[in-house]
Parts: C-alpha cells; structure tokens; sequence
C-alpha cells in the first residue's frame, strides 16, 4: 500500500526573510541569473509569477541529470511566509506518483533568517529512491539565493 512520506531541511541565511521569500512568491524568474548552473529555465505557462494555481516549467539541474517539471503553485501563505508546488508532469512523475515542495522563510533575530524546506512525495514503486537529491538541491539552492541577495 502506498504512503505519503515527507522529508524536510533547514538552513539559516543571512538574507531577510521577505526577501528571501519574494523570490520564490513572485520573482522565480530570477532563478536563471542567480544559479544559471543549477536552473536553466523557468517560465509561466498559465497566470501570473505571484499567484495561486499558476503554471510553470523549470528546467534543472539536479544531481548532474538534465530534468524538466511542470508545477503549480498549490498555496501561498503570506503571513508565515510559504509556498507550496505540486508537480504536476515531468521527470519527478516518473519515479514518484506525487511530489509536493514547500519552502517556508522565518525571520529571526539580528537580521538572519531560517528557510525550512519540505517535501512529500508518494513513491511510484517500491524500488523508487527517498528524494534525497532533491532536499540536497534545495540547500544549494537556497545558500545561492541568499548570496545573491546579499550582493544585490
């Protein structure tokens, strides 16, 4: 029988947490500049950058292989700071039957702020790997967000 399993990382950044959490809200365009390494396209197929049940396409790099995703934007939660994604098409659905991202940002005190990352995901299979390099390009991710909000 399959289960939703749910895997989660945290990270403290030095970058404020509306910041922070804008880039992932409304400004995933910038993701492309910030880390052109690890993101090599993202683009609204449907809606708007800011809004809910929008539709866009990442091409990534994630553990040296090439993947496209097709996302929506499930929820978004001003006041604490979240964003959900649920894959909806791509090579994730081919290993997993669902998988859902969740980046919430915290400010704290002194300035820094802690981005805690989520992700639950139903196995395709039995043989299909724990996400692990998806949580791992995740951290890259966001330490690469907050060094670029820190030059900007």
């Amino acid at each position: 029988m399959a289960q939703i399993a749910k895997m989660q990382v945290e990270a403290e950044i030095k970058a404020g947490a509306e910041t922070f959490y804008e880039v992932f809200r409304s400004k995933g365009y910038l993701l492309p500049k910030i880390c052109p390494d690890m993101i090599k396209d993202i683009r609204v197929l449907e809606g708007d950058w800011g809004t809910v049940g929008s539709v866009k396409q990442w091409t990534y790099v994630a553990a040296g292989n090439s993947e496209i995703a097709k996302e929506t934007v499930d929820a978004m939660d001003e006041k604490s700071k979240s964003v959900t994604f649920k894959t909806v098409d791509g090579t994730l659905l081919k290993i997993y039957k669902t998988m859902k991202a969740t980046v919430q940002v915290t400010a704290k005190g002194g300035g820094c702020s802690s981005v805690k990352w989520s992700i639950e995901y139903e196995k395709l299979n039995e043989d299909s790997p724990p996400p692990n390099k998806y949580l791992d390009f995740v951290l890259i991710l966001t330490k690469k967000v907050d060094a670029y909000l820190l030059k900007a």
